[in-house]
């Protein structure tokens, strides 16, 4: 079952209007959101996002919860002069060039994840670190997501956050940030331009939450007393892994976004950041 959690309005996009904008879509097990962009304005129209009830156990079940959203959204049914996906999921580990090899990408993952023999790899470039994010996209929505669109640009959700984060960042000290999702999160920490480490978690429980982001303080010998921690995604002050965190760091903050389109959702301005972010 898939729950509708925000939409900017209750209007739909006209066919006139979708042929002068851009549509942006992210999905992971847990969710499906999708965002439209005015070309000629520069500005986010439209935002979307639907959570499922129960975590996705597979691709192919995403696959089936995904079609169900497509037959329901006429916005889905429209044609855009350019579609980008948005793949979340944590198959995925950043490599700088100097390491780089097009031979080596399943050798690269699994270091951190198991990974099967047919599975499909491919990487992103992050040229302001000098990098590149290889992961796992999902083929068979991929797949899916070319029978209704044509050709499209697709990205996994890291190599976007680090994009954002690396722009917004303006401490000459190492800053963490922790992107928030339902069962997963991530942790980014800068120092200025320069990624000093990026990683995703799986957790249950609020102490899996904060065992990961202080171990990750402690492998950089980061001081908890005086450390920066920004949180994105899906989390507020009244959360349990936000009272806990609170409890070892004292600096922390939301990364708030000026994107305008929150001033016409009920929604935090840190949230969503990977798809509204600014």
């Amino acid at each position: 079952m898939t729950d509708l959690k925000v939409e900017k309005n209750n209007s739909t996009i006209s066919k006139t209007e979708s042929k002068n904008i851009a549509l942006s879509i992210q999905f992971s097990l847990d969710g499906f959101s999708f965002c439209v962009l005015n070309s000629l304005k520069n500005n986010i129209t439209y935002f979307k996002d639907y959570q499922f009830t129960e975590t996705q156990n597979s691709p192919e079940s995403l696959l089936e919860a995904i079609k169900s959203i497509f037959k329901s959204d006429a916005n889905l049914q429209l044609e855009y002069n350019k579609v980008t996906v948005i793949h979340e999921n944590n198959l995925a580990t950043i490599v700088p060039h100097k390491f780089f090899s097009e031979d080596a990408l399943a050798d690269y993952l699994s270091l951190n994840i198991k990974t099967l023999k047919n599975d499909f790899i491919t990487y992103d470039e992050i040229v302001t670190i000098d990098a590149k994010n290889v992961y796992i996209p999902y083929v068979n929505i991929n797949n899916y997501l070319f029978q209704n669109f044509g050709e499209f640009e697709y990205k996994h959700h890291n190599t976007i956050l680090v994009e954002k984060l690396l722009k917004a960042n303006t401490s000459d000290k190492k800053v963490m940030y922790v992107n928030v999702s339902k069962n997963t999160f991530d942790i980014i920490v800068l120092e200025h331009q320069k990624l000093i480490l990026s990683n995703s978690f799986s957790y249950t429980t609020k102490e899996d939450f904060i065992y990961y982001i202080l171990f990750t303080a402690e492998q950089l010998q980061l001081d908890t007393m005086a450390l920066e921690l920004y949180f994105t995604g899906t989390i507020t002050k009244l959360d349990a892994i936000y009272k806990i965190t609170y409890k070892y760091i004292k600096n922390v903050f939301f990364l708030e976004s000026n994107n305008a389109i929150f001033k016409e959702l009920e929604i935090a301005n840190h949230s969503n950041y990977i798809l509204l972010g600014t």
